[in-house]
């Protein structure tokens, strides 16, 4: 044991460093030469793994969306992106094929192509043949009396299980993530501006209509603000007809994926009042009726299509950065589309979640525009 005086004569030198300056300044060099390596290896890792998830990031959307791949983009990256942009144009056709087998309604593309990104993105060599992709697309429907009926997604999945593919949980978690960015127009991470419309009116008035009798983009823009102004809410499958009991059992049965997910939010929120889904916006005021102010499906020489056939019919569009100030333009990325109304704003039915909103054109990542080709153009001339 020490003696006192030495222990008084330590505790006395401990007290002097701990009080000096020089002391503190010396021992913060050691602990900084330390912990600097370490420091920086931690910023070089953070750095690379944020750099890979914007890189996947990007994948996703030029794969489903289409656009110019970045000069900084690996050219690997760059490879299965357009590798994989090829296998979805020979899926949207095999997808077309299979929705002119059904009566009425439309595949869910953005679920199908998810599922087959997530299954293949990063394959070598990577191509999909016609008769591939139909046989793809087969595990997303059954055949009664040789029309197509979309089946759940867990029915899918045992179907491509029985095809061959490989279906494991990291693949259904990866597609759902991919499905949620795409499907809602990234919408569950979209941080930007959502201008919110009124509380569930259910009136339809052709009153601000400037030619009811005709189809023309002026009266579509004033059908997707009266929606708007209505707080309309969002259903898979339907185009602007009050959501009562019986129609939404049949969206129920019809989409057991899509719609049945929601179907405790969707009682809480939409049941009763008019709802619809981002191309049903469209297809809504085409079927209008101004004489008896009802949506009567298939009329007016507008088909009962998808976001994407709808993009593809037009015979007047471009890339986004070309788009001219028309109100009544539709803006277009896979699996969505939405109605400019002029001023930089979009209506846009944007998710069971969210509803008949208005955002800003430049928020949301729009690939192209149209001329939706079922309506006349009224541009000023």
């Amino acid at each position: 044991m020490a003696a006192p005086a030495a222990i008084t004569l330590a505790v006395k030198a401990a007290v002097a460093l701990a009080t000096d300056k020089r002391t503190w300044k010396a021992v913060g060099v050691v602990i900084a030469s330390i912990l600097t390596p370490i420091i920086l290896i931690i910023i070089m890792i953070s750095s690379i793994l944020s750099a890979g998830s914007d890189h996947n990031k990007a994948a996703i959307d030029l794969s489903f969306n289409g656009g110019r791949i970045p000069a900084a983009m690996p050219a690997e990256y760059a490879s299965h992106i357009s590798n994989m942009s090829e296998c979805f144009a020979v899926l949207d056709e095999a997808i077309s094929e299979a929705e002119a087998q059904m009566e009425g309604g439309a595949l869910d593309n953005v679920r199908i192509k998810s599922i087959f990104y997530s299954l293949y993105f990063g394959a070598e060599n990577l191509t999909l043949s016609g008769a591939e992709a139909s046989n793809f697309v087969d595990c997303f429907v059954a055949y009664e009396d040789d029309t197509a009926v979309p089946v759940g997604l867990n029915a899918a999945y045992e179907k491509l299980s029985l095809s061959g593919e490989t279906v494991n949980s990291e693949v259904k978690t990866n597609a759902q993530k991919i499905y949620e960015r795409m499907a809602f127009g990234g919408a569950g991470s979209f941080t930007g501006e959502i201008e919110r419309g009124g509380t569930g009116s259910a009136v339809l008035d052709v009153s601000s209509f400037t030619v009811p009798a005709t189809k023309n983009n002026l009266d579509l823009v004033a059908y997707a603000e009266q929606a708007f102004d209505s707080g309309w809410g969002y259903v898979w499958g339907t185009y602007g007809d009050v959501l009562t009991e019986t129609l939404f059992s049949s969206k129920l049965e019809q989409y057991p994926d899509g719609v049945g997910i929601y179907e405790s939010f969707i009682r809480s929120n939409w049941l009763g009042g008019r709802t619809t889904d981002c191309v049903g916006l469209i297809k809504g005021y085409g079927w209008l009726d101004p004489n008896t102010m009802e949506i009567e499906y298939g009329t007016n020489g507008m088909p009962d299509i998808s976001a994407d056939s709808m993009y593809k019919n037009a015979a007047v569009s471009g890339s986004i950065d070309t788009m001219p100030d028309i109100p009544g333009l539709a803006v277009w990325k896979s699996g969505h589309i939405g109605i400019y109304i002029g001023n930089g704003k979009v209506i846009e039915a944007m998710g069971t979640k969210y509803g008949v909103v208005k955002t800003n054109l430049a928020d949301r990542s729009w690939s192209a525009w149209l001329e939706i080709p079922y309506i006349n153009y009224s541009i000023g001339e």
